[in-house]
């Protein structure tokens, strides 16, 4: 247990770490431009926002390369020969703890904002804006695992192009959401992206249709079974607790 939350700590590291380079790129080439002019300072946003999916995508580049280079060492010094962790895994914990960190950054504000003392929709804004947000962000950290997935086994073979696909759905995904407050605009895209990613990711870490089948007609006899397949009916009693008849006890029969 611990050494996957080191891994995740690590991955989380990572993602900070390319979070704080992209507003770097962002604050200097704002402050580097014309502050009163409006349309130049939403297209830096924008920049801003491309710089930091790149980032992102360039250091989970580099956590794949530096998990495979202490792989390699973990599998020399192993007692048979073999690693602890397959990439598959590696690859959920990457992206899982990638998804997690990318949504506490992305709701916190708006947590802290939800407290007040202002009030959403008070000038004809949508009064939907916090649950579009908290469904934004549920999506966000599918994606960032679905990613994680499909990303480090393109890495394994070699598929560039399947890169390049990650990458550009990154870049999509953050574009929709410039499309707000025309929350139908960006959510419903976002979330046909996270279903297409997740059919594509589950495919890729080894699932197949028939294990779905299987999975679906073993639950299905646990709950016919009461919960627990195979075992044995209820009303059966236990060989130490069977009915002695009467007028035996301990084994002989009492006399009157």
């Amino acid at each position: 247990m611990s050494f996957h939350s080191s891994r995740c700590l690590s991955r989380a590291f990572f993602w900070l770490v390319s979070l704080l380079l992209a507003s770097l790129i962002w604050f200097i080439s704002v402050h580097l431009s014309d502050r009163e002019d409006g349309r130049l300072q939403y297209g830096l946003l924008m920049f801003g926002a491309a710089v930091s999916v790149l980032l992102q995508e360039a250091f989970r580049f580099a956590y794949f390369k530096l998990l495979k280079k202490a792989d390699e060492g973990l599998v020399t010094i192993s007692e048979d020969g073999r690693s602890p962790i397959s990439i598959k895994q590696m690859a959920y914990v990457s992206g899982l703890s990638f998804g997690i960190i990318s949504g506490v950054f992305s709701v916190i504000n708006i947590l802290a904002d939800s407290i007040g003392p202002g009030t959403v929709g008070i000038h004809g804004d949508s009064p939907h804006y916090f649950i579009t947000s908290a469904f934004l962000t549920m999506a966000l950290v599918f994606l960032h695992t679905f990613w994680g997935t499909i990303f480090f086994d393109a890495c394994e073979k070699g598929r560039y192009w399947t890169l390049a696909l990650v990458v550009i759905s990154h870049l999509v995904t953050s574009g929709l959401t410039f499309l707000n407050p025309c929350y139908e605009a960006s959510l419903i895209p976002i979330f046909i992206i996270t279903f297409s990613m997740g059919v594509w990711a589950f495919f890729t870490a080894g699932g197949s249709l028939r294990s779905i089948v299987t999975c679906l007609s073993w639950n299905s006899g646990s709950c016919f079974s009461g919960g627990n397949r195979g075992s044995p009916p209820s009303n059966s009693q236990h060989p130490s607790q069977s009915t002695v008849p009467s007028g035996y006890a301990g084994g002989r029969k009492l006399t009157k």
